[in-house]
């Protein structure tokens, strides 16, 4: 009589399949560079990027909570789901927004009264509307690249907007010094709002 050797508690994802070269963080690993290849391709046009960043951001999810395998024709499903009327006009909310904060960036250039304390502020209003952004296309139905519940999960959980802050001000960083990276930051951005709104309580699915 043969028995099945059981893997002990805990252990989680360590052993790794027959044929498997890498382990399971690798996968998790080649997975946003594809999702981030796949995104920023979709952000080509500009005004797709809210829906390609939902769809990047559906596209984790469903490999979280299902095991689905995350492949070019998966995220074009999903892309195809998100690309309307209502998210091509969000699109042009980032490139506007990012239009006014120049635009007031060269004018706390020019020496105005109030010119150091208005600099602090604008950065602080980016990083807000980038958060802000980011978890509104992470949400997940029905609340599809709503603003307005991507504003109420940021301020209702403050750790998680710090948290995802956090990974915006990296990307950012990783831009500045290597810029060959840009084409894959968008996968580690859309994980990290996906992460963050799957740990915070009003972003966990009902039992």
């Amino acid at each position: 009589m043969t028995h099945t050797p059981v893997a002990p508690r805990g252990s989680g994802r360590q052993r790794r399949e027959p044929g498997e070269v890498f382990g399971g963080g690798f996968a998790l690993f080649a997975d946003m560079l594809l999702v981030g290849l796949l995104t920023s391709v979709a952000c080509l046009p500009v005004v797709t990027a809210p829906a390609a960043f939902s769809a990047a951001s559906a596209t984790l999810r469903g490999t979280a909570h299902g095991g689905v395998q995350i492949s070019v024709r998966g995220y074009a499903g999903e892309l195809r789901a998100r690309l309307g009327a209502r998210s091509l006009l969000a699109g042009f909310v980032p490139p506007l927004v990012a239009l006014l904060l120049f635009l007031d960036s060269r004018l706390v250039g020019t020496g105005l009264p109030g010119a150091r304390v208005l600099a602090p502020v604008l950065l602080v209003l980016a990083l807000g509307a980038a958060v802000v952004g980011l978890r509104a296309t992470a949400l997940e139905a029905p609340h599809r690249l709503t603003a307005r519940e991507g504003l109420i999960r940021s301020l209702a959980d403050p750790r998680g907007s710090l948290l995802l802050a956090g990974a915006v001000v990296l990307a950012l960083l990783l831009a500045w010094a290597m810029p060959v990276l840009v084409p894959l930051l968008p996968g580690p951005l859309a994980f990290a709002a996906t992460a963050v709104d799957l740990r915070s309580p009003t972003g966990r699915p009902a039992p």
